[in-house]
């Protein structure tokens, strides 16, 4: 099934995917960057910003979650008279920015299990944070409501013909795509993994779910396609994915004695299921993802206060 819709789809996704994985900078066509960002942090007062400031360096990827977060926290330090600048990048390529310090920061590390190689490849170049943003979040195989039979990972043996032998993946080099090759192997499944992005995951769920077809995918929680269709985790006996993960932020080395009071302020950042839940929504519904993000953040004053506490 995947196979045969896939060429269809990559040509209709060819720039999101292009955008995401491809340059150092943001396109001003990418849906995901932003307009009329400021020049230069010059102009920015001392009682805002840290006199060290220019402009910042941030890493985005073309998650649904990181889209909400990473405009989010453009629009809230915008706000506060700083530059920020998105790097469309993929996960492997981020990591590797943010530990030769051509990236700031990162906002998204999954642990104690999805992003835990690059903590081992990068603890001595990268500063990862010691408290999460996220504590309630989930990753596994997931599989249509409607496919009654199916609740385990040791179910998919049994059924590989349903599948067509295949495992519709997302961003190769995500932490999550390579726990579920291990996870393959550790359960010896029939099935192989097919990278392509989380635009393309998400329209084959979206073609298999209105067919009332088979599929099987990684996803996780939060994310925005579980509003929109009713998915289930599969059991793993093993706990290849983990019970639970966390959601942290990274940053360069340096990054705290540049900028002491931003440092400060992500490890204030906190967000619940509630929060991440509106979010999201707001970005995804408006025209562009800094419009959302402007939107909730203006709604949420009370909680962004908390963060950023001057």
């Amino acid at each position: 099934m995947w196979k045969r819709t896939m060429q269809s789809v990559t040509a209709a996704l060819m720039l999101t995917g292009l955008a995401a994985c491809g340059s150092d900078s943001s396109s001003g066509e990418n849906e995901n960057t932003n307009e009329n960002e400021s020049e230069n942090a010059n102009g920015q007062s001392g009682s805002e910003a840290d006199s060290s400031s220019e402009t910042l360096q941030m890493g985005q990827i073309n998650w649904a979650e990181n889209i909400a977060v990473t405009n989010m926290w453009k629009v809230i330090l915008e706000d506060r008279g700083y530059d920020v600048k998105f790097n469309n990048l993929d996960m492997g390529t981020t990591m590797k920015s943010v530990a030769e310090g051509s990236l700031d920061i990162s906002l998204e590390v999954w642990l104690p299990v999805q992003d835990q190689n690059y903590v081992e490849e990068y603890d001595d170049q990268i500063n990862f944070a010691d408290v999460s943003w996220y504590d309630n979040a989930k990753v596994g195989l997931v599989v249509p409501e409607y496919m009654e039979d199916i609740n385990s990972i040791e179910d998919l043996n049994a059924n590989v013909e349903k599948f067509e032998g295949e495992i519709v993946g997302f961003d190769p080099g995500a932490g999550t795509m390579e726990v579920t090759e291990e996870m393959i192997n550790e359960y010896n499944l029939d099935l192989e993994l097919f990278p392509s992005s989380e635009p393309a995951m998400l329209e084959e769920i979206n073609q298999a779910i209105s067919s009332e077809e088979p599929i099987v995918a990684p996803l996780w929680k939060p994310h925005r396609v579980f509003s929109q269709h009713d998915l289930k985790f599969l059991e793993d006996p093993k706990n290849m994915y983990g019970e639970s993960e966390q959601i942290y932020h990274a940053t360069r080395q340096g990054f705290a004695k540049d900028y002491p009071k931003l440092d400060q302020w992500f490890k204030n950042w906190k967000m619940n299921d509630e929060d991440i839940g509106t979010l999201m929504t707001a970005v995804n519904e408006a025209e562009k993802p800094l419009d959302g993000a402007e939107n909730w953040v203006e709604n949420n004053q009370d909680l962004v206060n908390e963060w950023v506490e001057e």
